[in-house]
């Protein structure tokens, strides 16, 4: 069984990992707008930017049910509190 510190850190580290998302999704979003911005004034033809908005996509989307699947607010006690106590119940 971890002990209380080692469940805080794993708390941390999970609600860190819910706000490391949010920063792939900015970047998924302003590269691949600026991507679109590119197809759009060399003549857009064929749309070769879906190719990259939808395998990042796929990727971002994964990224989510990590973060997600098991909030963007600041972490409080009780957030810290909540995490510690599903890690003893698994």
């Amino acid at each position: 069984m971890a002990t209380d510190e080692e469940l805080r850190e794993n708390a941390i580290k999970a609600i860190k990992k819910k706000r490391d998302f949010w920063g792939h999704v900015a970047a998924y979003i302003i590269v691949n707008a600026f991507l679109v911005g590119l197809w759009y004034f060399t003549g857009a033809g064929y749309f070769w930017p879906g190719w990259v908005i939808g395998g990042w996509g796929i990727g971002v989307a994964f990224n989510a049910w990590d973060a997600y699947g098991r909030s963007g607010r600041p972490i409080s006690e009780t957030e810290i509190q909540r995490e510690i106590d599903r890690q003893k119940k698994a």
